[in-house]
């Protein structure tokens, strides 16, 4: 197996470290897959809200998970494509406008590169870096709406983008510990981004669709309409903060309170019997005491409404709320929670549903497990990327995946040891 067939995706979460690798591999007739051959997952320390908080324990929980994929595929991990997450990752609007070079006035992808580059030269807020420039649509002198200028005829060239910002400081330390680990990083991905490029299809993405992402202290959203991404956030609440009231409300160790949610949690109380009960014992043998499954379904609805109302209020932002065609995506191991779906159904009045890889094979059942999106994601972005750099006239120069610019591959190989 060449090591150069293999794109890995290294997703950073505050309470796991997944690593997802894959092969392009070419069936029938000439269509190309994704296989992955190897998924590994290692508890995370260090790394707390998508901020690196100690890099030594956040090295050693990234070896761990690197360390368990390699012995599950044999071949030594050498690059990866790196998620980014946090609260400091933030968004904006910009736009660029160039004169086309050519004296017959066709557009070629010099000046799209030249558009970019005048869009990225906005200015940045002190201390953050760019991450991701997301051309979303063109404007041929006074053509606007469109996707693909190359060929096309005129004088001006303009681009409207979204431009995705992370916190240097924040993002510096999370490369500093890849690099500790002996991976090169071939690319910095937004979470989000490659949650949807895991769970969205095509046609989801052109009608109008969004992917929440519930990790265990933050979670993501990403709206897509036309194709192309709409809107970004990072909200301050996972499912941790679950974890934490039913630990409090129960008078229990944490870890007592995440195998209660987990086996026996619902955010459906009116669906829960008055005299259900759960015996920690079961759990815990030093935890003699029966207590109410009601009482702890009250717990995880009024956390989960505190989120929803956040991501409500997100969506009310851009006029989204209720009008999304393709409907909400849950994506991320806080996505597992029993009634989540009927229970978004009901609170953002449009259909909803768990995410599971799109666009994949493999025989390795736990894939399919919703926390492993993202890091799914990440390997069908670098398989993207470079299937974009093989088709240089194709149309996916412009998607969300391909949109992307080398600025910040050139940049941390400024923090390379």
């Amino acid at each position: 197996m060449a090591r150069e067939d293999i794109i890995t995706g290294i997703d950073i979460g505050s309470t796991s470290v997944r690593v997802v690798c894959g092969q392009i591999k070419t069936v029938r007739d000439h269509q190309e897959v994704i296989q992955i051959i190897g998924a590994a997952e290692a508890e995370t320390e260090g790394v707390s809200k998508g901020v690196v908080t100690s890099i030594e324990d956040a090295v050693a929980s990234m070896s761990a998970a690197v360390e368990k994929c390699e012995r599950m595929t044999g071949v030594p991990i050498e690059d990866a494509l790196v998620s980014v997450n946090g609260v400091h990752v933030t968004a904006q609007q910009a736009h660029g406008v160039v004169a086309i070079a050519k004296a017959n006035g066709e557009v070629g992808e010099d000046d799209v590169a030249r558009a970019i580059e005048s869009a990225q030269s906005i200015s940045t807020p002190p201390n953050y870096e760019i991450l991701h420039i997301i051309p979303r649509s063109f404007t041929v002198d006074h053509q606007t709406n469109v996707k693909d200028p190359i060929g096309m005829t005129g004088i001006k060239l303009e681009v409207d983008a979204q431009i995705i910002l992370g916190m240097t400081a924040q993002v510096k330390n999370i490369t500093k510990a890849v690099y500790r680990t002996g991976v090169d990083i071939r690319d910095l991905v937004f979470s989000p981004l490659a949650s949807a490029e895991s769970t969205l299809t095509k046609r989801q993405k052109e009608l109008g669709a969004a992917v929440i992402a519930i990790g265990g202290s933050t979670t993501s959203l990403a709206v897509y309409e036309e194709g192309d991404l709409l809107y970004t956030s990072v909200l301050p609440v996972g499912s941790g903060h679950i974890t934490n009231d039913i630990a409090i409300g129960l008078r229990t160790s944490v870890d007592v309170a995440e195998a209660v949610k987990r086996q026996f949690g619902t955010m459906m109380p009116e669906h829960v019997g008055k005299h259900e009960e759960i015996d920690l014992a079961t759990i815990d043998a030093s935890e003699k005491v029966l207590v109410s499954r009601k009482e702890v379904a009250e717990i995880i609805q009024a956390r989960v409404d505190e989120l929803f109302a956040m991501i409500g209020k997100e969506l009310k932002s851009i006029d989204r709320f209720a009008k999304l065609p393709a409907g909400m995506v849950f994506t991320g191991g806080g996505a597992k929670m029993e009634g989540l779906v009927d229970h978004a159904k009901e609170y953002f009045k449009t259909s909803a549903s768990v995410g599971v890889p799109q666009h994949i094979q493999t025989p390795i059942e736990k894939i399919q497990d919703p926390s492993f999106t993202t890091a799914i994601g990440l390997v069908l972005w670098g398989a993207n990327a470079s299937a974009s750099m093989n088709m240089r006239n194709s149309s996916s120069n412009f998607s969300s995946v391909a949109g992307v610019t080398g600025k910040i591959g050139k940049w941390v190989k400024s923090f390379m040891p």
